[in-house]
């Protein structure tokens, strides 16, 4: 490094080159690469008949290996005195045609028009050094006057913005074509290489000026040229690879756990956002594998905005949960289409190597750490199951219907496999953060917890029923449940209802598997599953005539959008099902429906409807949210007031609070619900 200028100046002053070269001696010195990295380009643009100008030659060995490879007609000029004494005698008995002068680039002898190519290897980065870039924009200009029509410009360059903004403006007010290549660093290598990509400029004379400018960036050797149609935008790309390319070699040679550096990809094609990567290192664990080096965490479209995915602290805790030295987050943005999770990694497959950690092999492919598991319906669509952390600190697992994000389709608490239904009650906050499933094996679903605040609700309707009370005190019970969703609504009844039955009509069978694999879902002889249309059952059941039900419950979702009721379906709720409802439900038997309705005079109708059939309704809207529940009884509403009946629903819910926490098996788990708290702000319809 000493070997190199101190300041601006000295790039430009022939005294400091003098200087370098005999304090250098016959090592020769390959600014930004050699002839191997740089032969494909050269022989591309620089055909082996041309007269060429090799200008700022140094004491690199590129001359001599063109010409070993059979450029025979390479003038090669620097302004320094000793290196070309050097060059000559080094080549003047094996290399008798290749000759070395001392000739300024601001002003060489040499006729106009006189090569059909220039080759610079770090001349223009050492001349635009100068404050004022005169010597640099005095070159380019003997450059153009030498060079032929149809001649060459072939520039190896850092591309600094202030040098390569003043070579593109010097060409396109000249009316050349111009073309950079953005040479891509070879894995391995990054120790020994610039931080920066080097680039190649090749800006090619035409007889005729062009008109507009006409500018090109390729990625590679062989890259697709992309157009631009201002050099405004060739200098983004240019800065956009810098970035790339520093942060590149700082990952590949190095890990800081405090560091929070990302980049975002654009489409090829529009040059829009497609992909934001944020790079999470963990500090060393003993207990990592030896495997866990590099995982890519995909984040499920939709939750980019989730708090572990936005914050500099959900990242990093997320990447300690995933256990691995290296996690990549990738973000999709909204504004893009993407075919699937697997067309996903295909796409970025090429490009996250770059991205891993320092010692890791070359032919090491990084795991898939999870951005939630992911999968198709061909009922409900795509689907997504992640693990979210709320502000509460506690973990959640939840299932999310990509067609529709917004909704949480259903959401259950999880906790260490030996503390399962003994956690503390939850804090009602929103969630925050998410964690992939495969980084939480150990945790159970706790069927004691309803984290959806209506299925409270619903449960509370047994006090209606009776259960727990000296009339009604362990006796059976008999539930049908139309929508299973995870099944955290039909495990809380079976295993805290005294002596309850439960059936549950769920259509689509990849929503059971879902249940059973992720949130713990066991059906045995007091919990069945029918698959199924739900009112096909119903019907079904009534039409057989031996079947009631104590409780018959609708929790499920419509997914047609377009209306303005998103639970139930609206053929839910017509009179005839309605009407079959009543005739399958016992004498004090009890309808609950999770109704969430936007549409204030489709909801009126609802209403009017389920009034009709059940003279008995009481609501309870969800604080937060657009659900509400009612709870509709088929027995004559004998009490007209609420100073009558809600009293005595208040005395029923203490006794169903009681039965719910008397468990005989004698586990330790306990429902955490709060009955009185629930049914204080029940309405009479």
């Amino acid at each position: 490094m000493s070997l190199l200028p101190r300041s601006a100046e000295e790039f430009s002053s022939a005294e400091f080159w003098e200087k370098f070269f005999k304090k250098r001696g016959e090592k020769a010195f390959e600014w930004y690469g050699d002839y191997n990295s740089l032969c494909g380009l050269v022989h591309r643009y620089i055909k082996v008949p041309d007269q060429v100008l090799v200008v700022g030659c140094g004491n690199s060995e590129l001359s001599e290996q063109l010409y070993d490879v059979g450029y025979k007609h390479l003038t090669n000029i620097d302004i320094s005195e000793t290196v070309v004494t050097h060059m000559n005698q080094r080549n003047v008995e094996r290399r008798p045609g290749l000759t070395f002068q001392q000739v300024d680039a601001t002003k060489t002898p040499y006729e106009d028009g006189s090569f059909q190519a220039a080759l610079d290897k770090g001349t223009l980065d050492a001349m635009a050094s100068e404050e004022e870039g005169s010597l640099a924009r005095n070159m380019l200009t003997e450059v153009c006057r030498v060079l032929s029509v149809g001649g060459r410009y072939v520039c190896v360059t850092l591309a600094q913005e202030s040098v390569i903004r003043l070579a593109v403006e010097h060409f396109v007010q000249q009316g050349w074509a111009v073309r950079l290549h953005c040479l891509q660093e070879e894995r391995g290598k990054e120790e020994d290489s610039f931080a920066l990509p080097v680039f190649v400029l090749v800006c090619t004379k035409f007889r005729q000026p062009m008109p507009s400018p006409l500018l090109e960036m390729c990625v590679g050797e062989d890259g697709a040229p992309a157009r631009l149609s201002q050099v405004a935008e060739l200098l983004s790309a240019v800065r956009e690879h810098q970035a790339y390319a520093v942060l590149r070699k700082r990952l590949r040679t190095g890990t800081d756990a405090c560091s929070n550096l990302s980049l975002t990809l654009c489409h090829i094609t529009t040059g829009l956002p497609r992909y934001t990567l944020t790079v999470q290192d963990c500090p060393p664990a003993a207990k990592m594998p030896r495997s866990n080096q590099f995982a890519i965490f995909i984040v499920p479209q939709g939750s980019e905005t989730a708090w572990l995915y936005s914050s500099i602290e959900g990242r990093r805790q997320l990447a300690a949960s995933a256990n691995f030295r290296r996690l990549v987050i990738v973000a999709m943005h909204r504004n893009q289409e993407y075919t699937d999770m697997q067309a996903v990694q295909s796409e970025l497959s090429p490009m996250v190597m770059d991205l891993a950690p320092p010692g890791m092999p070359a032919n090491q492919r990084p795991g898939l750490a999870g951005g939630g598991q992911q999968g198709l319906s061909e009922l409900s669509g795509e689907y997504c199951v992640e693990n979210v952390r709320g502000e509460d600190g506690e973990l959640y697992r939840r299932l999310v219907f990509l067609s529709n994000t917004a909704l949480v389709q259903s959401e259950s608490r999880l906790v260490p496999s030996n503390t399962a239904s003994g956690n503390k009650k939850k804090n009602k906050k929103k969630v925050k953060q998410t964690v992939a499933p495969s980084c939480t094996s150990s945790l159970l679903v706790d069927s004691g917890f309803l984290c959806c605040a209506h299925h409270e609700v619903m449960v509370c309707g047994l006090a209606m029923l009776g259960v727990g009370t000296p009339q009604y005190k362990d006796g059976p019970v008999s539930v049908l449940l139309v929508g299973l969703g995870g099944g955290g609504l039909p495990q809380f009844l079976r295993d805290f209802v005294p002596n309850v039955c439960v059936e549950v009509v769920e259509l689509d069978p990849v929503v059971l598997e879902v249940a059973k694999e992720w949130f713990g879902f066991r059906p045995d002889d007091r919990l069945t599953v029918t698959l199924g249309d739900g009112l096909e059952r119903i019907t079904a059941l009534q039409e057989e005539g031996a079947h009631l039900f104590d409780v018959i419950m609708f929790d499920v979702d419509n997914k047609d959008s377009s209306v303005g009721m998103s639970c139930p379906p609206a053929a839910f709720v017509e009179t005839p099902i309605l009407q079959k409802v009543r005739s399958l439900l016992t004498p004090r038997g009890v309808f609950t429906l999770n109704l969430v309705c936007r549409d204030s005079v489709l909801r009126k109708t609802v209403l009017e409807r389920v009034s009709a059939v059940f003279p008995t309704i009481l609501s309870r809207n969800i604080e937060g949210e657009v659900n509400e529940v009612l709870l509709c009884s088929p027995g004559e509403k004998e009490m007209s007031d609420a100073a009558r009946i809600l009293p005595s629903l208040k005395q029923a819910g203490q006794s169903l609070q009681v039965a719910l926490s008397s468990d005989k098996s004698g586990s330790s788990r306990r429902p955490h619900i709060n009955i009185s708290e629930l049914l204080k702000d029940m309405k009479i319809e």
